[in-house]
């Protein structure tokens, strides 16, 4: 049975393990970030609309902010984003094209001239504010959450690995790559990825493996999940 490691949070990571054990593959789970909540203050001022771009911006956000703005429409990257808007509170959320860069794109011209408020984590990719603003569009980021690497020493990664070999690994974010690359420096722990194929939710998430030579990388044709399991296959 293929041995994959899933290295995204929780509670993102038992989902996908059991996606995994439904596919026929091993999952092992060793999340390397962890999300936590950030205080903050419901105001949503001016604007007009909601966006998302991580459903744990959503999970992570008070009640209180949630209900502030719940009547306004709700722009979310994608399909698990959308739902988790919903779950939330949201009356009209909007499925975008999974890509937040995207996202962006397909709402700056009806938003032009506008404010929004962008739900949003600390650690982000700033293509979609970047966007937006050379659209005219006012964002009011709120930050509801941190994103936050988890220390393991080498005794823990042995264990979850049963110090073996695992033959792929699941990469979601540029972050969680870069805490990878410390383990794989570790000569305790090196071992147990020298034939491990990397695959990652999209180039920015793979862009930090570039300063490991002759790795194996594969990224997903679209930045969700879905299309990151299709690069798997049980026969090896």
């Amino acid at each position: 049975m293929v041995r994959v490691l899933v290295t995204r949070p929780e509670p993102g990571a038992s989902r996908t393990a059991a996606l995994l054990e439904a596919q026929g593959f091993q999952p092992i789970l060793l999340p390397l970030t962890q999300t936590v909540p950030l205080t903050v203050e419901a105001n949503p001022g001016n604007a007009i609309a909601i966006a998302v771009t991580s459903a744990n911006a959503v999970r992570h956000a008070p009640k209180a902010l949630i209900a502030a703005l719940a009547a306004l429409p709700c722009h979310a990257v994608g399909k698990r984003t959308a739902e988790a808007c919903r779950a939330a509170g949201f009356s009209s959320v909007s499925e975008g094209p999974g890509d937040a860069a995207a996202l962006a794109d397909a709402i700056a011209v009806d938003l032009a001239g506008k404010a929004i408020v962008y739900l949003c984590g600390r650690v982000r990719f700033p293509a979609f504010e970047a966007r937006l603003a050379s659209a005219g569009v006012g964002v009011e980021a709120v930050e509801t959450y941190d994103t936050v690497e988890i220390d393991y020493d080498d005794a823990d990664v042995l264990a979850r690995l049963s110090n073996e070999t695992v033959e792929a690994v699941l990469l979601y974010s540029a972050k969680a790559t870069a805490a990878l690359i410390k383990l794989i420096g570790r000569p305790a722990l090196r071992h147990l990825f020298e034939t491990a194929e990397f695959l990652a939710l999209s180039n920015r998430v793979a862009a930090p493996l570039d300063r490991i030579a002759g790795r194996k990388i594969r990224i997903a044709q679209q930045p969700d999940e879905d299309a990151l399991l299709k690069l798997l296959s049980p026969q090896r």
